[in-house]
Order: structure tokens, then sequence, then C-alpha cells
């Protein structure tokens, strides 16, 4: 029988979790996220002249931390990190959209103050725009497809018997999509927006950033009437 909610680790959180821990728990999560991203990036790139293994540890290090904060914060706030869940979320009924609406903002948020914090840890600026023009056909079609998948992913996993296993899922797809498509996989309007301030691996030119973020919201679309199709509301 299909999960009738956005699954467990992505609902609203446990019953008693005031919307302010819910808040807490989406800056805290989206802010490490967006460190482990930008960290390992500047690492890799420290530790290696290589591009393929700078991307696979950049990969390998994101795929894992993701899966590390869905657990832990997935019982609070449902560990969305990431604007266009939040608004997945609020369309199947599971969040309120002004409550989705506060959560992109403390994600957007939150994924700056990692930008920076990472910054700072590897003893750079805290904020420097990034030069990295990724902007193109191609990279705009590669982040549709990678909000197409992850989207499509969440859902699909979230209404399974096994909706358990969605941080796994999530952290293994987004390890995939950094190597399988051209933009890496942003997939995150909130961390397009942080990858802004820091000039280093990960980073993305400011000019590139609102392709990125209509690409992904392109894909998110699609992903939502692709589940509209498989999982129909009466079979809900």
């Amino acid at each position: 029988m299909a999960n009738p909610s956005f699954g467990t680790e992505l609902e609203l959180g446990v019953p008693d979790a005031s919307l302010g821990r819910r808040l807490s728990a989406e800056f805290v999560g989206t802010a490490f996220l967006v460190a482990i991203v930008v960290g390992s990036g500047i690492a890799a790139q420290r530790l290696s002249t290589d591009t393929g293994l700078q991307l696979f540890e950049n990969a390998a290090a994101t795929g894992a931390g993701l899966i590390a904060l869905i657990l832990t914060f997935g019982h609070v706030s449902g560990a969305r990190f990431n604007p266009l869940v939040s608004a997945v979320a609020a369309l199947d009924g599971n969040l309120r959209p002004s409550h989705a609406g506060l959560e992109a903002a403390v994600q957007i948020v939150g994924g700056i103050t990692g930008a920076i914090v990472a910054n700072l840890m590897f003893d750079l600026s805290a904020i420097t725009w990034s030069t990295h023009d990724r902007i193109g056909s191609a990279t705009f079609l590669a982040e549709v497809v990678a909000t197409f998948g992850l989207i499509t992913v969440i859902l699909g996993v979230a209404r399974s018997p096994r909706a358990e296993t969605v941080a796994f899922a999530v952290g293994a797809y987004i390890a995939a999509a950094y190597w399988f498509t051209s933009s890496t996989s942003f997939a995150n309007p909130a961390v397009t927006i942080a990858r802004t301030v820091t000039d280093t691996f990960s980073g993305i030119a400011p000019t590139s950033a609102p392709a990125f973020i209509a690409a992904q919201t392109v894909g998110a679309a699609g992903a939502v009437g692709l589940d509209r199709y498989l999982h129909p509301r009466k079979a809900r």
C-alpha cells in the first residue's frame, strides 16, 4: 500500500515539534549541507590536481553528509533543506504554504551561513563572489534533469513501503548526479544562492544562479506532474 503522506523523513516533523524548532532544524541542516559541499570542494582542490578525483571527493562527501543530516533532522523538521522540496510538501498537503515560505527563507540564510563558515574554516575571506560561470543550454538542461530526478526519488521512495530509506536514496542520488549531469547537480535554490558567495571549486557566479534556479523549478514541476500520474490522489 502506498504511503499516504510525504514519507517518514519528509513530513512536518514530530507532532510536538514547534515551528521554531522545525525552522531551527532547517537552518542548521542547510548550513551543514552547504558547509559540506563547499568545504569538501575546497579540500578536494587542495589535496589533488586531478579534476575527476576532486569531483569524486566532493560528491562522496556530499552524499554521505546528506544521509547523515536527513537521519539527524528528519524527525524534527522533515529535513527538506531545499525550498523546492518544501514547496512540494505544501502542494502535497503536508506543510502549510506560509510555513513553506518560512522554511525557504531560513534555508537560504542557513545555506549562506554554511558557505561563509566553510570559507573561514579554510582561511579564506568570509564572502568572495564566485567567478565560476556555469550558464549555458547544456547546464540548464542538466539542472532540469537533476532536479526532476531528485524530487522524483524523494516522492517515489517516500510513498513506497520503505519510506524509512529515503535518506539513503537521496544521498545516493545526489552523489550519482554529481557525475551524470554537466551542472554537477545543484538541484536546490538555497544551495545555489549560497554557492555564489564562495569563489572556490563548488562556487557559481551570481549571474548564473537565476538560470539555475529557473531550471530547478522546471524540473521540480515536471516531477510533481509525474508523481500525480504515478500516484493518483484517490489511490493515496
